[in-house]
């Protein structure tokens, strides 16, 4: 009899354990997923110190959680699944910053939508200076396939400068610069009115169109995103919003 309820005791240790890694994921997916961030958004908070597993401050993004069971934190803050995702389209004006959280007295991307109770983030970046189309979602999935590489998506930019343009400040944008040892050459150049560029690129670099610009000795007076793969701004008011569905937003992949 007890060697039965031995036998009984151990196979029902190996089905929970079992049970438990089967519902095991990567942290930074888990994270994502929540709508706290992008992948490589959760990444970062992790590496930061912000993301606690059962009370103890985790840096590892690929530490294997179970969502059901772990207790996961960002910020302070419990991490559930989200239960309905949004996708947001925003014509984003000069002066705020795209992150979810606030240094100082700045001005986050946030702030232009206070009706939004759900917590979002947004898809990439634009600089604080820089204007137009960015996404918000609490989609992880989604963020992660429309910022990787391997989407190869084009953003077009429409850029005004300090001087006239000329063919030789054409000829030099179009050569590209080097970012972090990196060559980052753009799609197109295209001259638009007498200092102003429209400049499609893929690579998604930090400042690559300013230093394109910088490249060719002009100083950008203004930069605006009009487009991100198939997705137009269109005539959207700065600093509005509008809600989308995902199949509108897939537009960016074709």
């Amino acid at each position: 009899m007890q060697e039965k309820q031995f036998f009984f005791i151990i196979i029902l240790n190996y089905l929970l354990t079992r049970s438990y890694k089967m519902n095991e994921e990567r942290l930074s997916k888990v994270i994502a997923n929540a709508g706290v961030a992008s992948r490589r958004g959760a990444e970062e908070l992790i590496f930061d110190g912000k993301v606690t597993v059962n009370g103890t401050i985790t840096l590892v993004p690929q530490t294997k959680v179970n969502p059901e069971k772990d207790k996961i934190t960002v910020e302070g803050e419990p991490v559930s699944r989200a239960s309905n995702t949004i996708y947001i389209l925003l014509n984003k004006p000069k002066g705020y910053v795209c992150s979810c959280s606030r240094e100082f007295d700045s001005k986050i991307i946030l702030d232009l939508l206070p009706e939004i109770k759900t917590r979002i983030f947004p898809v990439g970046r634009l600089d604080k200076a820089t204007t137009g189309l960015i996404l918000l979602t609490n989609d992880g999935n989604f963020a992660n396939k429309a910022i990787h590489p391997r989407s190869n998506i084009e953003k077009e930019y429409l850029a005004s400068t300090n001087m006239f343009l000329t063919d030789t400040h054409l000829k030099q944008i179009s050569r590209g610069v080097t970012i972090d040892g990196k060559k980052v050459v753009p799609v197109k150049v295209q001259k638009v009115r007498k200092n102003k560029v429209k400049i499609i690129v893929k690579e998604g670099k930090k400042h690559e169109v300013r230093l394109m610009i910088k490249s060719a000795g002009l100083k950008t007076q203004s930069l605006k995103r009009i487009r991100i793969g198939g997705l137009s701004l269109g005539n959207l008011p700065e600093g509005q919003y509008k809600k989308v569905s995902r199949d509108f937003l897939d537009a960016i992949f074709n």
